[in-house]
């Protein structure tokens, strides 16, 4: 059985990064989703697709793929980039693009 371990990212909706440092393992679907018939939803006879399993960190979750027999794959979140601003670069004489309301 295949899974997926990787951090989960901050939602689009906020500007925090609260539930960032959190570990996620998920299974990966091991049966197609087929449209049911009577209402149109899609429904799958894999329920392993809605587990997911929280870590505190990335070796929890490896250590828990290896224990139980996963095959597992890790993805590294990659790294941001601050980059300082200051608000008196608005009114720079040398500002490349022009200012505008």
């Amino acid at each position: 059985m295949q899974v997926r371990i990787y951090r989960s990212p901050k939602t689009a909706t906020q500007s925090g990064r609260a539930n960032t440092k959190r570990w996620v393992l998920e299974f990966e679907p091991q049966q197609q989703r087929s449209i049911e018939p009577l209402m149109g939803w899609t429904a799958s006879g894999d329920t392993r697709q809605q587990l997911r399993l929280f870590f505190d960190s990335e070796e929890e979750a490896v250590d828990y793929a290896k224990r139980h027999g996963y095959m597992y794959s890790v993805q590294r979140p990659s790294q941001r980039e601050v980059r300082p601003k200051a608000y008196a670069d608005n009114f720079k004489y040398d500002r490349r693009l022009r200012w505008t309301h």
